[in-house]
């Protein structure tokens, strides 16, 4: 872990090496005023160019003021080429993986990263202990996933290397990009989620803002998909498998997190969690670089294990090995794979126990951070001025309870204080609209796991009962039971026994008033002010009070039935008596409830998505704290995505711009408006168009074994494979494309239709069977097509296999159509959308997400609109259940193509079929596909015809780039830092 990395100058023939490693990480809770240096120099021989060590190691305690070493350490000279092999050249002999024979590929990778992690590790140190002395307010953004994407040719570029380490690994036999290759991507994430978090890390550590990453390492990744005659087959990430040079293990850094057990007051008369399953959490953290800054910050990891106690020697050595190692197996699994499949109780559990080890170990490291820095006097109500959480989705709902549990059962704060640290702590990215993604967690589940979680969790949920019922009273009973099942935290649970008759309504009489309704209404608001600290500690009396409310309800139900029944005939009585039998709802917990109550900001990711929020989805809560409300539209960083991606663009934009200022300022990039129709700028435009697409088919030539021709548009549908993207409405449109062309002679279908390249990729989720469906009909269609000598390079059907970041990396620089055509409401934002738009690609999308905000930017001359808008929507879906919607002839016409059995015997049935009938669980197309189908075909025609005239669309091509500034994730996170965590810039001197 080297302080100063690089000796300056030098020849080839004297190669030199001077590193000082720092032995303490900052994860450490040592003083960084005590410090081990070890001082290394390494010679190679000028004759033999075998390398010699000869190292003098000094230890010594290095005390002096942080500010004073901070200068020391980061005024380092910029190393060259000959300081960097020299570099490359030790980590290769002296912290090997590999045999020291030979200097292959693998070998070389390895020692690079290992070179520049030295590079990073300087300022990686003085940035934390620049955070420490100032005691900094410090934002954590919690996520499931992040999405990195490779590290090394980012790192670099960030540090500003990339030229002197091209430049050293030529002189060590091998290319930087050849090199960069071997790099797997990070398993880490699986679509916009992830990558968007990836980039507002880029972002806050290059606009020098003090905050963290927290994720888990997960070991074997979503999976690799690979794509067979039978569809989509999924196997284990394999990433790991050679070791990440990226990753620094703290085993300084562990901590506890419990799960099952049970709950019981002590002698203090606090309540404790006793008992149950402990598992170890452990960080691996991985530096994060900004971009011409010293200022590196971290991504903390947790890999999860049991200790070695829990290895059950015993039964071991009785051959029953499998029983040995069960609480290691159950530890470790917790990071095996990202999301498992969740259609098990055992599925359901382990994915609970990533989120909630998630959540625990990182808020545990926040809080002992926040003690380390206050020192010996620790002033709880400062948390909320120093730390800021983000949950970046659902997935981190359960930092709420835990730092509750923290506070009140390990810290002594009381219900009151630690509610109130914690409202105002965190804040909640709602990432969705749709309702299967709006997570939903079996209380019976969470009561078995996690039993203290769901004692605060109740407590909260009764908070926000004494909210609704101040805000709406009880004079309207319908109003106030609507409110409270929409709003509640718990769903299906009765209330508390100081609420439930708040609900009870009056027998079916008239001549009896509710008159006792009324009194028992007064009692329940004289009793809303009571003190509620004291309920966990009483719970037996509220069970039996509870028990005693559900009694007395169902009594009073009994005589209601009973009422109503001698009104009704008798024939009807076996109806109501079915009615009676059936079984009653789940108990649930509505984690996107939980993070509206629990934080004090709430976000959408796109001007359109967080009206909906506001309109659809919380509306109640809304209406209860609107200024809780925000939006804070999504970005992604110029940096990974124009500059170190698209080295052709990025040269032509800082050569007609003028500078290299529009890789930190993206504004700049409006200023290529007065050039988009000047005849140089176009030429060189389509020059690098054609060079990106170039690397293109060669990368579909190596994966696929498909020859397509960079001659020809370049239409490219890339993201998460699920029916609201509608990859199957593109499909079915190159269906229609295919269709025709048949029809017509050859003279006639090359004057009709421009050559394309329909490029597919993306992951369905394992168990999402309509999504492999479709992945399967999208390779079956591209077999027959491409195999079709009359159609030839005028269509053909590319499914891009295992898509990652890096195969973004070489898709969107060469992209000329890019499809972004969910069902309009039903995309929270996008972050592709943006990445195309800024390398210079034209949208064909419906007015859904960023697509709204995209257009308004780049014209709405430069994107190619079609489809239904998000307000006709519920009103579509209505007409369709009412037998009232009639699909297109055209539409007809694919579909009974299909089942001819033109793309092979597979049986679409099921597939086709969800498009048809009204009603129906999997059928009634609802998401559309069928009424927006012929808008779409109409608008490939517009989009044929713009091609035709390459001028015109190399202009609409320009302005895309030009207007695509808005898009930055930096403006993101200066909105983010400003109006959500309260923290400032901090800049290393």
């Amino acid at each position: 872990m080297a302080v100063s990395q690089f000796s300056c100058g030098g020849a080839m023939e004297s190669l030199h090496y001077k590193s000082q490693s720092e032995l303490i990480g900052f994860g450490s809770r040592r003083s960084f005023n005590s410090r081990l240096l070890l001082a290394r120099t390494l010679s190679l021989n000028p004759r033999t160019h075998r390398s010699r060590c000869r190292r003098s190691v000094l230890v010594t305690n290095v005390i002096k003021d942080p500010t004073v070493e901070q200068e020391t350490t980061l005024s380092s000279c910029t190393p060259d080429a000959v300081s960097i092999a020299s570099s490359i050249k030790y980590h290769a002999e002296f912290t090997p993986l590999f045999s020291p024979e030979h200097f292959e590929l693998p070998k070389a990778y390895f020692a690079t990263a290992q070179s520049v992690r030295d590079a990073l590790i300087v300022n990686w140190n003085a940035t934390n202990e620049y955070y420490e002395k100032l005691n900094v307010k410090q934002a954590y953004y919690l996520s499931m996933e992040f999405l990195q994407g490779r590290a090394l040719l980012n790192a670099i570029g960030n540090l500003e290397l990339a030229g002197a380490y091209a430049e050293a690994l030529s002189k060590l036999g091998h290319k930087l990009e050849t090199v960069a290759h071997q790099e797997p991507d990070a398993a880490l994430g699986n679509g916009g989620l992830g990558r968007l978090a990836s980039c507002f890390l880029d972002s806050l550590a290059t606009l020098n803002y003090p905050a963290w990453g927290y994720g888990l390492r997960y070991k074997y990744g979503l999976f690799k998909q690979r794509i067979t005659k039978e569809g989509q087959e999924e196997a284990a990430e394999d990433w790991l498998e050679m070791g990440n040079p990226w990753e620094i293990v703290r085993n300084d850094v562990s901590y506890h997190v419990k799960f099952y057990g049970n709950v019981a007051t002590g002698s203090d008369g606090k309540r404790h969690w006793i008992g149950g399953e402990d598992i170890v959490a452990v960080a691996y953290d991985v530096p994060i670089p900004g971009y011409k800054t010293k200022t590196t910050i971290n991504l903390r990891l947790w890999s999860t294990k049991a200790l070695s106690q829990d290895f059950d020697l015993y039964s071991f050595n009785s051959g029953e090995h499998t029983k040995a190692f069960e609480a290691l197996a159950n530890a470790e699994k917790i990071c095996y794979v990202l999301y498992p499949g969740d259609d098990s109780l055992e599925g359901k559990t382990l994915r609970l126990k990533q989120q909630y080890t998630l959540c625990s170990a990182s808020l545990q490291d926040i809080v002992a951070r926040f003690e380390r820095r206050s020192g010996a006097n620790v002033n709880w109500e400062e948390f909320p001025k120093k730390v800021a959480v983000q949950m970046n989705d659902t997935h981190p709902t359960l930092c709420i309870p835990e730092l509750i549990r923290i506070l009140m059962d390990l810290k002594g704060l009381t219900w009151k204080e630690a509610w109130s640290i914690t409202q105002r702590t965190v804040a909640y990215t709602n990432h969705t609209v749709l309702p299967e993604a709006l997570e939903k967690w079996s209380l019976e589940l969470m009561q078995k796991l996690l039993p203290r979680h769901v004692e605060i969790i109740e407590l909260i949920d009764e908070e926000l009962i004494n909210t609704i019922v101040s805000e709406y009273g009880t004079a309207d009973c319908d109003l106030l039971e609507k409110k409270l099942k929409e709003m509640r935290i718990l769903e299906n649970v009765d209330l508390p026994p100081t609420y439930a008759k708040l609900l009870v309504k009056p027998k079916k009489s008239s001549s009896v008033l509710p008159t006792e309704k009324l009194e028992d209404s007064n009692k329940d608001e004289k009793l809303e002010d009571s003190n509620k600290d004291e309920k966990l500690e009483d719970s037996k009396k509220d069970e039996k009070l509870e028990d005693s409310n559900k009694d007395e309800k169902l009594e009073d139900s009994k005589k209601d039935v009973k009422a109503v029944d001698e009104e009704i005939e008798p024939k009807k009585k076996p109806l109501e008596e079915k009615k009676k039998a059936s079984p009653k709802p789940p108990k649930l917990v509505r984690m996107a409830n939980l993070c509206v109550v629990g934080g004090h900001a709430v976000n959408g990711v796109a001007e359109i998505h967080s009206e909906i929020v506001k309109d659809e989805v919380f509306n109640s809560f809304y209406k209860l704290w609107p200024k809780k409300f925000q939006n804070k539209t999504n970005g992604v960083t110029p940096r990974r995505w124009i500059r170190f991606c698209n080295p052709d663009l990025s040269s032509i934009l800082t050569k007609w711009i003028g500078t290299e200022d529009w890789v930190l300022n993206t504004e700049k990039l409006a200023e290529l408006r007065q050039y988009a129709d000047d005849e140089d700028l176009q030429t060189q435009w389509r020059q690098a168009k054609r060079s990106n697409k170039l690397r293109v088919v060669s990368f579909i030539k190596e994966r696929t074994g498909y020859s397509v021709s960079p001659d020809v548009m370049f239409d490219i549908q890339v993201k998460r494979i699920h029916e609201y993207k509608r990859q199957l409405m593109n499909i079915l449109g190159i269906v229609y494309r295919y269709k025709k062309m048949k029809e017509m002679s050859a003279s006639k279908r090359k004057a009709k239709f421009v050559p394309r390249v329909c490029m597919f990729g993306g992951k369905a989720f394992a168990t999402y069977v309509q999504a492999k469906r479709i992945v399967k009909f999208i390779t079956d269609v591209g077999e027959t097509v491409n195999h079709d000598p009359s159609i030839g390079d005028l269509l053909k059907v590319i499914f891009v296999p295992d898509y990652n970041v890096s195969v973004a990396e070489l898709l969107i620089p060469a992209s000329e159509l890019s499809q972004h055509i969910s069902t309009a409401g039903m995309e929270a934002s996008g972050t592709s959308n943006m990445k195309f738009a800024m390398n210079g690609c034209i949208l064909i999308g419906t007015l859904d997400g960023a697509n709204v905000e995209i257009r308004e930017e780049v014209g709405a001359d430069n994107f190619f609109l079609f489809g239904a808008e998000a307000h006709e929507i519920a009103g579509l879906r209505k007409e369709r259940a009412e037998g009232k919607f009639v699909p297109d002839p055209r539409f007809e016409e694919v579909k009974e193509f299909i089942r001819s059995g033109v793309f092979g015997s597979y049986n679409y049935d099921d597939l086709i079929g969800s498009l048809e009938g009204n009603e129906g669980f999997g059928r009634a197309d609802y998401f559309l596909v069928g009424k927006d189908f012929p808008s779409y075909i109409e608008c490939q025609e517009k989009v044929d015809e713009a091609y035709r005239d390459q001028k015109k669309w190399t202009r609409m091509s320009i302005l895309n780039t030009a207007g695509s500034s808005k898009f930055s994730s930096d403006r993101t996170i200066h909105e983010y830092a400003k109006d959500i965590w309260n923290i400032n810039p901090v800049e290393l001197q």
